[in-house]
């Protein structure tokens, strides 16, 4: 049997473990992208929440809650821009730039990392632990920028065939998180991946050549470059 969540929107899917996620029309406009709420962080619920266009996003206290706004902020790897300052900063080479050595870690600071207008994090600890299952079987990625042996900036997300859904980031040291952006979409192209999901509009992404797809759009690439395959991250 199917039940629902009575919002002032309308009506919200309420998950249990035997219940799939509903078709996307049928997220809530107000707030932007509600479509379902509860179920769980397993590796097999978070799969198939993005492989149909979904993320969860909640503060602690409350029930899962999934996502999938309409329209979709993304980034195509060919679209990237990067500023002058920017590549001058690339090109000082102070730093190194590592992939999956220290995933919890990335999440972490991620999780206390300082948010405009958000007074807490929505990576709570159940959130963690999901994803750290997920990069455990070779799903989850974290790009990751150190000096001098340190690590000071960062970013993880997910991905599924050549599909890349960028999660959070952070920064201890100016632009250590631009850096770790910017191999990330380098080694993406490198790759044959086709799109990144940057989930809701910022001016920061959007100076990175991100920009605002309608969601049907978003999930006919989804089915495409999900399907392919790739060797190696």
């Amino acid at each position: 049997m199917s039940y629902v969540y009575r919002l002032p929107g309308g009506d919200v899917a309420a998950l249990d473990p035997d219940t799939s996620f509903p078709p996307l029309e049928t997220a809530l406009k107000e707030p932007n992208g509600l479509i379902a709420i509860g179920g769980d962080l397993s590796p097999a619920r978070l799969l198939e929440a993005y492989r149909h266009g979904i993320f969860p996003w909640f503060s602690a206290g409350d029930p899962i809650l999934w996502w999938s706004p309409d329209p979709r902020m993304v980034l195509f790897p060919e679209d990237l821009k990067v500023s002058r300052s920017l590549s001058k900063r690339l090109k000082r080479l102070d730093y190194e730039v590592r992939i999956d050595t220290s995933f919890r870690a990335v999440m972490e600071a991620c999780a206390s990392a300082p948010r405009d207008g958000q007074p807490g994090t929505w990576i709570v600890p159940e959130i963690v632990e999901g994803y750290c299952r997920l990069h455990d079987l070779g799903y989850a990625h974290s790009v990751e920028t150190w000096m001098d042996g340190h690590l000071v900036g960062g970013l993880y997300g997910v991905a599924i065939g050549r599909m890349f859904y960028g999660e959070s980031m952070f920064h201890h040291v100016t632009d250590a998180s631009k850096i770790a952006f910017v191999h990330l979409v380098q080694h993406l192209a490198s790759l044959g991946f086709g799109m990144i999901d940057c989930q809701m509009k910022t001016a920061h992404l959007a100076s990175f050549g991100a920009r605002e797809i309608p969601r049907s759009l978003f999930a006919h690439h989804l089915q495409h470059l999900t399907s392919q395959s790739f060797n190696e991250f």
